[in-house]
Formats: C-alpha cells, sequence, structure tokens
C-alpha cells in the first residue's frame, strides 16, 4: 500500500518541476523527459510515488508552456500575417487572455479525458491489432488530410516537401547510437533540442516584445469554448494511442472537422491571414481594428489555442491508459513512468488530478 502523504509530496515535487520546465523558454517536455527515464531508477522512493511525480510534471507543463510560447518571438505589427495564432493575439493585445484561453482549455481536456478514458481505451484496444497493421495507411490518412487544409497549391507542396524532409530525418538518425552522457539520450537528446528547444529560442531573437496587453477576460462565447476543449480532448485521443501524431496536428484535424471552426490560417501557412500583408495590431484594448473580418480571424486563433491546448494535456491522460492497457508509452514523460516501475492507475489519476487543479491555478 503507498501512503498517500508520500505520493502527495512527490506529486507537488513534480508539480515545481512541471512549473519550471514549463517557465523555462525553450524546454520542452520531452527534454526533461529524457533527464527523467535516465535518473528514475536512482530516485528514492516507491516505484509508484516517482512515477506520480512525473505525471505531475508533465500535466503542469502542459498548463504553463503557454507562458514562454506566447511571450516568446512575438512579431512586429507588420508581420502579423505570418504569425502564430498565439502570438496574433498577443500582438493583438490579447495575450492575457490567450493565456487564460490556454488553461481553459487544458482544465476542459483534462475533465474529459477522465471521463472518457476508460471506454475510448476498451474500444482502442479491440481495434489497435487492426490499427497498428495499417498504420502506415492512416498516418498517410492523416498527412493527406493536413495537406487538404492548405488553401494553395504552393503551400500543399510546401506541406509535402516538409513531410518528406521530416520522414528523411527520422531515417537517417533514428537507427544511430551514438555516445552520450546520459544512457536514455542517445540521438533523440540532438533531436529534440534541435526540433522543439531551439527553434523557439531562435523565434525570440527576432521578436519586437510583447505590446501593452488588455484585461484576461474571454471573448469567446462559452459554448464555444466548452465544444472546442471538448474536442481538443478527443484529438489528444488520437495522439495517446496514434503515434507520430503530435498536438498540433491533432488540433488542425479536429478543427477542420468542427462545423463553423476551421483553424485559423497561419497554422497552415497560408490563408486569409497572409492574403494583404498588412498588420491588424490593436492597441491593447481590443481585438485588432475593430473589423468583421479580424474579429473572426481572432475568434479562430483562440479556438485553436483552446484546441491545442486541450489536445496536449488530454494526451497525458490517454497515453497513461495505452501504457497501462497496451503497454506501448506515447510521450518522453510516459517512457519514464514506464522505466520508473510498475504504474498504479489509481495512483497515478490522483497525481494527474491533483497537478492539473495545481497547473489550473498557477495559470489563472
Amino acid at each position: 500500500m503507498v501512503d498517500a502523504a508520500l505520493v502527495l509530496g512527490f506529486t507537488l515535487a513534480g508539480v515545481a518541476l512541471g512549473t519550471a520546465s514549463g517557465l523555462v523558454p525553450g524546454l520542452h517536455a520531452n527534454n526533461f523527459a529524457l533527464l527523467l527515464a535516465a535518473t528514475a531508477g536512482a530516485v528514492p522512493g516507491p516505484p509508484a510515488a516517482v512515477a506520480a511525480a512525473m505525471l505531475a510534471a508533465g500535466v503542469v507543463h502542459t498548463f504553463l508552456d503557454a507562458v514562454p510560447a506566447l511571450a516568446l518571438g512575438v512579431p512586429d505589427a507588420s508581420m502579423v500575417a505570418t504569425a502564430l495564432p498565439g502570438h496574433r493575439l498577443v500582438v493583438a493585445g490579447r495575450g492575457r487572455e490567450a493565456v487564460r484561453l490556454s488553461a481553459l482549455g487544458s482544465g476542459l481536456a483534462v475533465a474529459g479525458a477522465l471521463a472518457l478514458a476508460v471506454p475510448v481505451t476498451r474500444a482502442m484496444v479491440a481495434v489497435y491489432p487492426t490499427l497498428r497493421a495499417h498504420l502506415s495507411l492512416v498516418l498517410g490518412a492523416v498527412v493527406a488530410v493536413l495537406v487538404a487544409t492548405e488553401r494553395t497549391w504552393p503551400a500543399r507542396v510546401a506541406g509535402v516537401g516538409a513531410f518528406l524532409a521530416a520522414g528523411a530525418l527520422g531515417a537517417a538518425t533514428l537507427d544511430l547510437s551514438p555516445s552520450a552522457p546520459l544512457a536514455a539520450g542517445g540521438v533523440l537528446t540532438p533531436l529534440f533540442a534541435g526540433l522543439f528547444g531551439a527553434p523557439v529560442l531562435v523565434e525570440a531573437i527576432g521578436g519586437r516584445g510583447v505590446p501593452r496587453q488588455a484585461d484576461p477576460r474571454v471573448r469567446l462565447d462559452r459554448p464555444a469554448v466548452v465544444r472546442t476543449g471538448l474536442a481538443g480532448t478527443l484529438g489528444g485521443a488520437g495522439v495517446g494511442y496514434l503515434p507520430g501524431v503530435s498536438a498540433a496536428v491533432a488540433a488542425v484535424v479536429v478543427l477542420t472537422a468542427m462545423p463553423g471552426d476551421d483553424p485559423p490560417p497561419e497554422a497552415r501557412a497560408t490563408g486569409p491571414f497572409a492574403s494583404d500583408g498588412r498588420g491588424d495590431a490593436g492597441d491593447g484594448d481590443g481585438d485588432g481594428d475593430g473589423s468583421g473580418s479580424t474579429a473572426t480571424q481572432l475568434d479562430a486563433a483562440r479556438r485553436y489555442v483552446v484546441a491545442t491546448s486541450g489536445v496536449n494535456t488530454a494526451n497525458t491522460v490517454f497515453a497513461l491508459f495505452a501504457l497501462v492497457a497496451l503497454g506501448t508509452p506515447r510521450t518522453g514523460v510516459l517512457v519514464a513512468v514506464e522505466r520508473s516501475g510498475e504504474v498504479v492507475l489509481p495512483v497515478a489519476l490522483a497525481a494527474v488530478v491533483v497537478a492539473a487543479a495545481c497547473g489550473f491555478a498557477l495559470v489563472l
């Protein structure tokens, strides 16, 4: 029997670790998960408590990583047409709202994932052998959907090129076994640092700083927030069970499937945002220039922030169930959890709930 106080202590330690990793620019959850995986066996304490700390760190990270993501690399107003959805809100003076939307998306995702995890897992256990046997076709269909969301042929060609380049990188590197200071590192450490860490910091160099921000009041109506958050939860299920599908990919897919909730075109690197090259940055008090098209564009960015955060957080819950039911860790954190020893599901779920409550409170 695991001591509840000990588990709570480890969980709160994980909350502190996730807070630090979430707020440090350029530090992706997969980066510190490698360190956790390398040191899991040396941490004193019951394996269930160590796993609780790792899960708590991963959950809190998904709540707080929106803060540096929104604050770094904010473009000049004249470049807002090519900005990321979150940065577009920051330039329009709605950055504090974007952080709150991210927290709402993550909070809704935890609640939705906990409610859906058991039935979804049962369904996935039944169909997983078929999915596994035809995984290349499934992932090919996902790629086709992503390419189809691009609105111009040059953008579609660029998307296919990016996909082929990523595949070539994996084929060239994943079978290598270079020596590394940590046994869990190897080729993954430089790959994660180069793909997830360095781009954020490089982009931040060209940022012009954060403009004056308005109040954090959420301007997306409540039904839209709930609907998008729950859609992100379903996307998180896909990420949790299917290899090769990221949170951003799942967010684009689920928003494309929702009537009237197309993902913001800058999330696809093309579309109406890039149609005239003009910025629409506001004065920090509202939604840009107040035009109807600008308001619609910012609403699309809001939905994208909610959906992406929801997918990212729900992924942790579904990946936990995938590890227990299928024995397949789908995230770096779950790899570390697997190496820490046997997973005690009730303890792990309690850690997720506590960490989600802490993450929500820290952001708001």
